[in-house]
């Protein structure tokens, strides 16, 4: 009864204050039951260590589901957002790469456990008893075998994904596309164009990295940077201690912004409206501080000569129930000539598939990022796989509709979130070349 209480009441703190992550919670507790189940099969052999070694080894195989209960527990007493930023990433961090680990064992556990039973019903319905040892004999030995490859590959999961999180993080990749267009103004033909996306501020451990990103952008020399939303994590503070950092980030014909799902402050719980709101107002105010010039469903053109092309941006909109819908290309692109070149920033990539191609606005580029490349995957010149592709059509690099010849790009993304590291999808600075076809 009091574990049926603890769980009822888990949720309703979860739900108060991750208001759109509390569907996870379901996750969870499957979490806790694998660890039962998991504990099951090694409780024997632990407890046949000595002293120390069988408690100190029983705390480390509950210590992700001790830093699960301390993260829900914690937020009644401060806010989430309010936590330290590198102490939030690397115990939220942590916890995934502990329970990711464990997936492994407990998924050769289970197939060991089917095994047996998968043995025992011919040995149940045989009276030859010297048979049904036989087999049972050779159902245990294949049994361990799958527990052990259970444990390596866990292990290897296990120190794969700390590389991740303190190496590949920072492994910063620029990648240089040559794009061209028949309506691009020959005044602009090589124009250079460095996007950034999901900086997510809130994950990085300190100044240097971030420094560092900022040197190659520089390196680039762009005409023009644009960068596709997700400045944060949780709240817009979380970008006040790189606000100096940021300032490096300029361009002769400016820095350009748009905003993704995390920078709303939706993914947690305001005292008010009012104090989300003036999370907002912060964002605001730091981009004109900074200089970069924000596009909430509203255009620019530049001109060089008597040749223009358009810049539009639109606030996010994103295909999933739980991401905003605000953007408004209608909006966004009223007072447009219709053989202007245009240009789309957009966060995410679905509503170029569910609003840009099939309600035929013509933008002839749409720079997104939100996906990540899911922070995992293979990529080589001729293969590419990630996770992020049962979720996304277009989840990382350039895409182009054949029906219309009109091109999307997606940004890897230049920070993380979750998970504070990479594996194999690494950060992404992207320098776009435009030129006349």
């Amino acid at each position: 009864m009091a574990g049926f209480i603890l769980i009822v009441a888990g949720y309703f703190i979860m739900a108060h204050q991750f208001p759109l992550y509390k569907s996870m919670y379901l996750l969870l507790i499957v979490l806790f039951f694998a660890d039962l189940y998991l504990w099951s099969a090694l409780r024997k052999t632990i407890f046949n260590y000595r002293f120390w070694h069988k408690y100190f080894i029983s705390f480390l195989f509950w210590l992700p589901l001790i830093m699960v209960g301390v993260l829900i527990v914690g937020t009644v007493f401060r806010p989430f957002q309010y936590w330290n930023d590198t102490f939030r990433t690397y115990w939220v961090g942590f916890i995934l790469v502990f329970y990711t680990a464990k997936m492994f064992p407990l998924i050769f556990l289970l197939i060991a456990d089917m095994w047996r039973v998968i043995q025992k019903v011919p040995v149940m319905a045989n009276s030859g008893q010297r048979k049904g040892l036989i087999r049972q004999k050779e159902g245990i030995t294949r049994s361990k075998f799958l527990q052990y490859m259970g444990y390596l590959t866990g292990g290897l999961v296990l120190g794969t994904m700390l590389t991740g999180m303190f190496k590949w993080v920072y492994e910063f990749n620029v990648v240089h596309e040559k794009l061209h267009f028949d309506r691009l103004p020959k005044a602009f033909d090589g124009l250079r164009i460095v996007q950034i996306s999901d900086l997510h501020l809130g994950t990085w451990k300190s100044e240097n990295p971030l420094d560092e990103a900022i040197k190659r952008i520089t390196m680039l020399k762009p005409d023009l940077v644009l960068f596709t939303g997700d400045l944060v994590n949780f709240a817009t503070r979380e970008a006040f201690r790189f606000e100096r950092n940021l300032r490096k980030i300029t361009a002769p014909m400016g820095v350009y912004v748009t905003l993704g799902n995390h920078d709303y402050g939706d993914y947690v719980n305001w005292p008010s409206k009012a104090a989300k709101q003036h999370n907002m107002n912060q964002l605001y105010a730091l981009y004109k501080r900074l200089g970069w010039k924000l596009l909430n469903n509203r255009h620019v053109k530049f001109t060089r000569g008597n040749q223009q092309f358009a810049l539009v941006g639109v606030e996010d909109w994103g295909a999933h129930p739980r991401f905003p819908k605000r953007g408004n290309l209608k909006k966004a692109a009223a007072g447009l000539e219709p053989d202007i070149f245009k240009l789309l920033m957009s966060h995410d990539p679905s509503h170029w598939d569910h609003v840009v191609i099939p309600e035929n606005f013509d933008m002839d580029l749409t720079l997104s990022g939100h996906t990540h490349g899911f922070q995992f995957g293979i990529e080589s010149k001729d293969f590419k796989w990630s996770p992020a592709q049962y979720m996304y059509k277009e989840w990382a690099g350039l895409y182009t509709d054949k029906a219309s010849g009109r091109k999307i790009y997606v940004n890897r993304g230049l920070g993380s979130i979750g998970y504070p590291g990479r594996i194999g999808i690494l950060p992404e600075i992207t320098l776009l070349e435009l030129w006349k076809a």
